[in-house]
C-alpha cells in the first residue's frame, strides 16, 4: 500500500451551493476527513492552510470558477486530486476540465456511490504517484554523493547505462581497473532493479581457490569432501530472488567455467556431493579488470562463457580519464573520514589541488581515499598547500605527473611561460627562494623582483 494506507484521506469540498456541500460532508464524513469551502477563494485559503488529497469541486461558482480550482491545486507541493462537479453535464466542460488536470468528472445531482468510487479510483492514482517519486529519488540517491560521487562526461555515461539495464533481466559485464568502483556500479544496477528487496550477493573470485570458489557459489552437503562437518548454502541459492556480482570472474579456473556456464543457461545447480537440482531466480552480475577477449584468444578463458556474461557490457573509467571528478571526491572523502575521526576537516588549497588532479591515481579512486584518510588523519585540520603533498604528487619523481600550472592562452607569451617555470621552481624547491633561483639559473635578487613583479609567484620562504 501507498501512504494512504495508515492516515484517514483528506477531501476538499467546494461548492456554492450550501446544502450540496454540507450533504456531501455529511455523506463523506465516516470514511474521509472532509472540509468545506463555499467559493473558490475560501478553498484557496483551507489549500494553504492544509493538505488534501482529493478535492471535489463545482464548476460554475460566482466569482472563480472550478477551473481555477484546479489550476491552484497543481500549483501544491503535494498535488491533490481534483474531481469536477458539474449541473450542466456538459461534455465540454468535462473535457476542458480534464485537459486542466482534473482526474475525473461527475455530474449533478451527485450519486454518492459514484463519487465514492472516483475518490478511491484518485487515491490510488495519488498513491501510484507517489510510489513512482519515490522509486526514481531512490534511484537518484544510488547516483549521489550517498554512491557513486561525480558529475564527468565519463561518469554520467555509466550512469546512464546503469539506468537503462537495471530494470531488465540482462546480465551485466562491468570491466575496469581495480578501485575503479565496479563493485558499487553493481550495487546500483541491484538497488534500481525490480530485485532491490531481495539479497544483493557478492562473490570475490580473486580470493578464493577453485575447490572452495565451487563450494562457495553451489554449496555442498555433510561429508562431501574432508572437512564439510556440515551442510552448507551457496551463494546462488542464498542469492534467490536477487543478484550474484562475481568479482574479478576473469580469475576463476576451466572446471568452475563449465559449470558457470551451465548454470547460466539454465539457472540450475546441484550442491556438491548431491544429486538434487535446484533451480533459482538470480540475476548474474559479472566484473574483471583483465581483458576477456584477449584471455579468450589466449585459450585461457571459455569464449561461449564470455558470449553470455557480455550481454550488457558497461566500462568504469580509470580516475586519470576523470580528473575533473577528483576535487568532489576528495571533498567527499575528507568530510567522510573528518566526521569518522571528530577531527575538523582539511582544507584543500588550490595549488595543491592542480597537482592533484595531473597525478595519474594508478590505484584510482580507492588511492584517492586512502589520501583523503591520511591526509585528515595526520594533518587534523587546516589547509593543504602544494607544499604539504608528497613528491610523487608533485611530479618530483620519475614517471610523476606534469606540472599542472595552467598553460597561458598565448602559447608563445614569454612572460606567462616565465611566470610558470617560476612558479614551478618554488614549488619543487619547496618555497626556498635561494633554491628556486639556483634552479632557474638567476640570482636570488632576480627572483625577489620577480615575485615582486607577479605577487601571485608569492609563497612562504622555508630556506
Amino acid at each position: 500500500m501507498g501512504e494512504y494506507s495508515c492516515m484517514v484521506p483528506s477531501v476538499l469540498i467546494v461548492d456554492d451551493e450550501k446544502h450540496t456541500r454540507e450533504g456531501l460532508q455529511q455523506a463523506l464524513q465516516d470514511d474521509y476527513d472532509v472540509s468545506v469551502a463555499g467559493s473558490a477563494d475560501e478553498g484557496f485559503n483551507l489549500m494553504d492552510a492544509q493538505e488534501f488529497d482529493v478535492i471535489v469541486t463545482d464548476l460554475r461558482m460566482p466569482g472563480k470558477s472550478g477551473l481555477k480550482v484546479i489550476d491552484k491545486a497543481l500549483t501544491l507541493a503535494n498535488k491533490p486530486a481534483v474531481i469536477m462537479m458539474t449541473a450542466y453535464g456538459s461534455i465540454d466542460s468535462a473535457v476542458e476540465a480534464m485537459k486542466r488536470g482534473a482526474v475525473d468528472f461527475l455530474t449533478k445531482p451527485v450519486n454518492i456511490e459514484r463519487l465514492e468510487i472516483l475518490i478511491q479510483r484518485a487515491l490510488k492514482t495519488k498513491t501510484l504517484e507517489v510510489e513512482v517519486k519515490q522509486l526514481h529519488e531512490r534511484l537518484d540517491d544510488k547516483f549521489s554523493t550517498q554512491g557513486i560521487i561525480g558529475h564527468s562526461a565519463k561518469l554520467a555515461d555509466v550512469i546512464e547505462r546503469v539506468k537503462l539495464v537495471s530494470p531488465s533481466k540482462a546480465t551485466v559485464l562491468i570491466e575496469g581497473e581495480t578501485g575503479t568502483g565496479k563493485e558499487l556500479i553493481a550495487q546500483a544496477i541491484h538497488q534500481a532493479s525490480p530485485r532491490a528487496s531481495a539479497a544483493f550477493v557478492p562473490v570475490h573470485c580473486a580470493a578464493l581457490p577453485a575447490t572452495l570458489l565451487e563450494s562457495e557459489l553451489f554449496g555442498h552437503e555433510r561429508g562431501s569432501f574432508t572437512g564439510a562437518t556440515e551442510r552448507r548454502i551457496g551463494r546462488f541459492e542464498m542469492a534467490d530472488g536477487g543478484t550474484v556480482f562475481l568479482d574479478e570472474i576473469g580469475e576463476i579456473g576451466p572446471e568452475i567455467q563449465v559449470k558457470l556456464l551451465r548454470f547460466m543457461e539454465t539457472r540450475s545447480f546441484e550442491r556438491i556431493g548431491s544429486t538434487k537440482t535446484i533451480t533459482v531466480d538470480v540475476r548474474l552480475v559479472a566484473a574483471t579488470n583483465r581483458n576477456l577477449e584477449e584471455m579468450v584468444k589466449a585459450g585461457k578463458f571459455r569464449e561461449d562463457l564470455f558470449f553470455r556474461l557480455n550481454v550488457v557490457r558497461i566500462t568504469t573509467p580509470a580516475l586519470r580519464d576523470r580528473s575533473e571528478d577528483v576535487p568532489i571526491l576528495l571533498e567527499h572523502f575528507i568530510k567522510y573520514f573528518s566526521k569518522e575521526n571528530a577531527y575538523d576537516p582539511v582544507t584543500v588549497e588550490t595549488g595543491a589541488m592542480r597537482y592533484l588532479q595531473s597525478y595519474a591515481w594508478p590505484g584510482n579512486i580507492r588511492e584517492l581515499r586512502n589520501f583523503a584518510e591520511n591526509v585528515v588523519v595526520m594533518q587534523r585540520g587546516g589547509s593543504l598547500n602544494e607544499f604539504g603533498l608528497d613528491a610523487k604528487y608533485r611530479g618530483d619523481v620519475p614517471g610523476g605527473p606534469v606540472l599542472s600550472s595552467p598553460a597561458p592562452a598565448n602559447p608563445l607569451s614569454i612572460e606567462e611561460n616565465e611566470k610558470r617555470l617560476l612558479r614551478e621552481a618554488l614549488i619543487k624547491a619547496h618555497g626556498n627562494r635561494t633554491k628556486a633561483a639556483e634552479m632557474m639559473g638567476i640570482s636570488r635578487r632576480t627572483l625577489h623582483r620577480k615575485i615582486a613583479e607577479w605577487p601571485e609567484l608569492d609563497v612562504v620562504d622555508r630556506g
